[in-house]
């Protein structure tokens, strides 16, 4: 399974992908917009984890980016904020599948991109399954 992180605090995103690579999961790390949109151009992934608050751009619109390129790609939203506590972010973006503070547990959030990224097989840039 591929998954995307997308976290300006690069020690926190460091220590999430070391518990998803315990899981089997092949991790790209972005620290800001411009690197997640260039990953996307090339790469599929089956789940994203996108802090909401990056350094260098907009989640939302990575998140939007993603939606367009790759429409089976599912995000899980982590911050450290208050911005859509009321459950918005779902109306604003169609593949949010999940929005949690970004103090969860590495093993709870690796539990949750197992789960959103299980279902069917997305298909990378060259369109041969991942």
């Amino acid at each position: 399974m591929r998954v995307l992180i997308v976290e300006s605090r690069a020690e926190l995103g460091k220590v999430w992908a070391r518990h998803l690579e315990r899981f089997g999961a092949d991790v790209t790390l972005a620290g800001e917009q411009d690197s997640a949109i260039a990953h996307l151009q090339d790469t599929a992934y089956q789940v994203i984890i996108l802090d909401l608050v990056i350094d260098g751009g907009s989640a939302l619109a990575v998140a939007d980016y993603a939606s367009f390129r790759h429409p089976a790609t599912r995000v899980i939203f982590v911050t450290n904020t208050s911005f859509f506590s009321d459950g918005s972010i779902f109306r604003h973006c169609a593949n949010a599948c999940a929005f949690v503070p970004s103090a969860t547990p590495p093993a709870d959030l690796a539990a949750m991109v197992e789960h959103y990224g299980a279902g069917d097989q997305v298909k990378d840039a060259v369109g041969s399954p991942t």
